[in-house]
């Protein structure tokens, strides 16, 4: 059955345009990462798509080894737009990458040519799709010559298997020389996915002054610090969180006496914008026009809902940014 979704999807979000290309992203994006595996439950990540396309969210993030099982949110995905979101297909960015591991052997990884190529293929053929939109490399491979990897991206492109590229975890001087590729293939890089939050700000660094100067669009993920920057552990640690699995991405060590202590002050901040902390780190993000789109996971049809709630306040003064900042320096003393 298809979805219908709502009428005034379009006046509920904002769109950025993405780099000096001819595309726009909505402010907020959503990410598969987590949440639509095979492990997830099918009813609740459909509910939670057909959420974000109501709200106006019309790009969507994935990988091929995202899951799990790797792979399978690309199934579920796929599964979910052909049969209720068809129709819709046009309205939609839909994005995939490649270059950590996902299958054994020599090709199952990084950034050659076959392996890029064959991942490409595979992550189509999950979705049920002729081309994604946007095509990443995942990360810097130290071994395949960069010229590879971009001549492969600049071949997806050729090939009509996908709009655009992009890159993902790319550090600032790597970038250039990769964007500068590109555009002498007549491929330009449309955007750069980096880990980017209030704890972790290494883009800051260079990363979005290149970007800006080049032209690329930013889309940044883990804007939450994998649920650090939420109300989740304001007073502990949660059983049911991330932080409570012993073999999670975010480790009991990352919560150090200082890092709760800026969070708490950051609550604080947070509460006296009428805002959540997740809230408030989102639109933290986007209050630097360098930011195309802030790439949100969610494992609910409410906490997306109160996710799209930080486009009600996307404005600071000098004072709160100043706060903000000497919250954060002091994780660091």
């Amino acid at each position: 059955m298809d979805h219908f979704p709502s009428s005034d999807r379009y006046e509920k979000m904002t769109y950025n345009r993405c780099g000096r290309s001819g595309i726009k992203l909505p402010a907020i994006s959503l990410g598969l990462w987590h949440n639509f595996g095979s492990v997830d439950i099918y009813d609740n990540s459909k509910a939670i798509l057909f959420e974000a396309f109501d709200n106006g969210i019309t790009h969507f993030d994935l990988a091929n080894n995202y899951g799990p099982a790797p792979g399978s949110a690309e199934e579920t995905f796929g599964k979910i737009l052909h049969k209720h979101l068809a129709n819709h297909r046009d309205e939609l960015v839909i994005s995939s990458k490649a270059g950590y591991y996902m299958w054994p052997g020599p090709y199952g990884e990084w950034g050659s040519k076959k392996s890029m190529m064959a991942s490409l293929h595979q992550s189509l053929k999950r979705m049920k799709l002729d081309y994604v939109d946007i095509f990443y490399h995942h990360r810097p491979d130290p071994e395949t010559p960069l010229e590879e990897t971009m001549a492969t991206l600049d071949l997806m492109v050729r090939q009509g298997k996908a709009l655009y590229v992009g890159l993902s975890n790319y550090p600032a001087d790597l970038t250039q020389r990769a964007e500068s590729m590109l555009r002498e293939m007549g491929t330009p890089c449309l955007i750069h996915q980096p880990r980017y939050n209030l704890f972790d700000r290494w883009a800051e660094t260079n990363l979005l002054n290149v970007l800006d100067k080049r032209g690329i669009g930013c889309i940044a993920y883990s804007p939450l610090a994998q649920g650090l920057l939420s109300n989740k552990y304001i007073t502990g640690i949660p059983e049911d969180s991330r932080m409570a699995k012993p073999h999670g991405f975010l480790q009991k060590k990352a919560l150090t006496p200082k890092k709760h202590q800026a969070i708490v002050k950051l609550n604080n901040l947070a509460k006296s914008r009428n805002q959540t902390l997740a809230q408030m780190a989102i639109a933290w993000l986007l209050r630097d026009k360098r930011i195309t789109s802030v790439l949100v996971g969610a494992s609910s049809v409410k906490q997306l809902r109160d996710n799209l709630r930080a486009l009600e306040n996307p404005s600071f003064s000098m004072d709160e940014l100043q706060r903000i900042d000497d919250i954060v320096g002091e994780t660091n003393r």
